[in-house]
């Protein structure tokens, strides 16, 4: 009988990715880098802040769009690389993205996410166009960004795509909600043939109790897996101190990605370490990529912490999927 692991995570080999073995005795499903926080808010002279971001792998290394709110505190987005995912370069000067209608042009942008699909890198963020909305870019090098058009009208958050088309369209993930600091937020899907006109709208999920009583949305791309696709989200409690941040995952029909098949009722990750509760905004973990290697089934998961640092988070993708199959609320 084969000793071999069963492969779970559909996808391209990444030998390269960070990695730390789980702690002896660790009943975690995810556990922290002990490098974190592995980006600080001051790594360019010009920031206040960095956090929420998105990284890939690029060209053997790595490669990634970092949200940088300056010393002005205004929120704008930045490139960087890395040999290691770890120890990162990132430009001091934020994106100029090349467009051709200087209307919806992106100046000020927060929360990016990057998706591979077919021959580029797609960026999309929330963008200011009247209002929060979904921006969209595309770039092949992590120099030179091309912005498209928006997804949505305002108002809308946490666009996320899918790393390839379902059935023959592009797929996002997205997060409705009004103009400022919202008390709700519902994940839906939606659909285009060409990344500029969006339509067929599902709604995915919605809020529930406890710790994503308040609001959701979608965090990294999803993974794609024999068990569908694996998301990882956020959720926020309304505490008496204000909002609290956690993640948690759920397991998507791989042809209707709209269709919840498991749903975490507990958290996976919560703000627990000095780094998650005390900082610009207190008690938030916010996770927006993560990297993964289908040979060993491991997942590094990079996540804002109290929207002041970068970490990160490790998990093997079969225990992740078994915990959200036995701990599912649909």
């Amino acid at each position: 009988m084969s000793n071999e692991k069963k492969q779970i995570i559909i996808g391209n080999a990444l030998p390269n990715i960070p990695w730390e073995e789980k702690q002896e005795g660790s009943k975690e499903i995810l556990w922290r880098s002990r490098k974190n926080p592995i980006i600080p808010r001051d790594l360019i002279p010009s920031s206040n802040s960095i956090f929420n971001s998105a990284v890939v792998s690029f060209k053997g290394e790595f490669a990634g769009v970092f949200r940088c709110d300056d010393k002005r505190r205004f929120a704008r987005l930045h490139s960087g690389r890395s040999k290691d995912g770890i120890n990162w370069e990132i430009d001091n000067n934020p994106i100029s993205f090349i467009c051709n209608d200087p209307e919806i042009i992106s100046i000020s942008g927060y929360d990016p996410r990057v998706c591979w699909i077919d021959d580029r890198y797609y960026v999309t963020w929330c963008n200011y166009y009247h209002g929060p909305t979904i921006g969209v870019a595309y770039t092949y090098d992590f120099k030179k960004f091309y912005q498209i058009e928006n997804a949505f009208l305002p108002y809308n958050r946490n666009g996320v795509l899918f790393p390839r088309k379902v059935d023959s369209k592009f797929a996002m993930l997205s997060r409705p909600s009004g103009p400022g600091h919202n008390t709700f937020g519902d994940i839906f899907y939606s659909e285009s043939p060409d990344m500029c006109y969006w339509g067929r709208h599902r709604h995915v999920m919605g809020t529930t109790k406890g710790w994503q009583g308040t609001k959701i949305g979608a965090g990294p791309i999803p993974i794609e897996t024999t068990e569908g696709w694996l998301l990882i989200y956020h959720g926020v409690l309304t505490s008496c101190n204000g909002f609290v941040y956690s993640a948690g995952a759920a397991l998507l029909d791989i042809d209707k990605p709209w269709k919840v098949l498991y749903r975490t009722e507990p958290y996976i990750l919560s703000p627990q370490k000095e780094y998650e509760c005390v900082g610009d905004v207190p008690n938030v973990v916010f996770p927006c990529a993560a990297l993964t290697d289908p040979e060993t089934g491991r997942i590094a998961i990079y996540y804002g912490a109290a929207d002041t640092v970068v970490c990160l988070a490790y998990t093997q993708v079969d225990e992740l999927i078994n915990f959200i199959k036995s701990n599912s609320e649909i």
